[in-house]
């Protein structure tokens, strides 16, 4: 099952064959059920495809709610460039200046900017975001500690939740509003991102009905994630890893951002605000989370095939051009933008085969998405 929208640029019967066939394969090897691919060459969408399953039963739309999980990150980081621009915040301030809270036990010289490149070291907070509350999580990560020997800004590891938490309640005390509102309110409405969500009410929830996909791990066999796709789950706040929408809603981001800030003639950020949050800022360092070197913008992975394009995570193909910039979900997303083609780009699968099968199949993904795009 699956449906379609597509004009190739040079082809207009040419529907993404090789990407189809990898989706089309990694259904046969129990990857993923479903997918959503959605891409643009400036701003002019030349596929918006859907393969698969979205749930048990259920077929996959272009109009599917996914999660996105880390995909979400550099939505936060945008709000967080609108800051900026304001005068509100600035990257080198300690983060202590907003919250004076967390500016303990080592904690005190971590900026802005160490939150946006995931060099803070603060990585290894224990806490259960479906049980416990917003405050009961910022409390653990207040209380924490710098990992050993971690200098900030001079370290880098991947902070897969706690960075973001406390970003967004940066921008919640600097604006006075909750993270789902202000991501609703300043970035989705703007971008026509009308069934995009970080927070999504539960009655919302149950009114998109068949519309909401299930994110399922395969590692082993195919289960659901506890927790990630029910009314519960999905009405928490997950800065960091809570987003959900159609792929081709997200894209949006990403055609805003290759149009130095705005999108169809509405400003959403200054050029060079769009400019800086994905330009090179954390070049070279190794990355302890990911075991490789990974450049980093603010909130952005940058493409960082030059240390090694077969072996970096969570990359963009083989053919991306260095200056791509974007981010994936765990084990199942891409968003991505490549300005020396005008592509954006985003993919999502809707399962989890583990680390090392997921960082092939994307790789092999976006290579192939590519090459069906004549851009290789």
């Amino acid at each position: 099952m699956a449906t379609t929208r597509f004009r190739h640029p040079n082809s207009p019967s040419m529907p993404l064959p090789l990407t189809t066939s990898l989706i089309h394969q990694g259904i046969h090897d129990r990857h993923h059920t479903g997918a959503q691919v959605s891409v643009s060459i400036n701003e002019e969408t030349v596929a918006d495809i859907a393969l698969g399953e979205a749930r048990p039963g259920v077929p996959m739309q272009t109009d599917t709610l996914m999660p996105w999980l880390s995909c979400t990150k550099p939505l936060g980081a945008i709000i967080i460039g609108r800051m900026l621009e304001a005068g509100s915040a600035d990257l080198e301030n300690p983060v202590s200046r907003h919250i004076p809270e967390f500016g303990a036990n080592g904690k005190e010289g971590v900026t802005l900017r160490h939150l946006l490149t995931h060099t803070g070291g603060f990585r290894l907070v224990d806490f259960d975001w479906q049980t416990e509350s917003w405050n009961e999580i910022l409390d653990r990560i207040y209380d924490s500690s710098l990992e050993p020997g971690w200098v900030p800004g001079e370290k880098a590891g991947y902070h897969k939740e706690t960075g973001w938490y406390v970003l967004a309640e940066v921008i919640q005390r600097k604006t006075g509003r909750a993270f789902g509102d202000i991501l609703r309110e300043d970035l989705y409405e703007p971008l026509e991102m009308h069934d995009s969500w970080v927070v999504l009410p539960r009655e919302r929830y149950a009114a998109y009905g068949d519309r909401i996909g299930i994110l399922q791990d395969t590692q082993e066999g195919t289960r659901p994630h506890e927790g990630w796709d029910s009314e519960a789950g999905a009405s928490i706040c997950r800065p960091g890893g809570g987003g959900r929408g159609p792929a081709n809603e997200l894209l949006h981001v990403y055609e805003m951002l290759l149009n130095r800030g705005s999108y169809h003639h509405q400003e959403v950020l200054k050029p060079e605000t769009a400019q800086q949050l994905t330009t090179r800022h954390r070049i070279g360092l190794f990355d302890d989370t990911f075991r490789h070197k990974v450049d980093w913008g603010l909130g952005f992975i940058i493409n960082s095939n030059q240390y090694g394009a077969r072996t970096v995570p969570y990359g963009f193909g083989l053919h991306a051009s260095p200056d791509t910039f974007g981010h994936g979900g765990q084990q199942s997303s891409v968003s991505f933008a490549d300005p020396v083609h005008g592509l954006a780009a985003v993919l999502i699968l809707n399962g989890t085969p583990g680390e090392p099968r997921h960082n092939r199949r994307i790789r092999d993904l976006l290579t192939a998405l590519y090459e069906d795009l004549d851009l290789a």
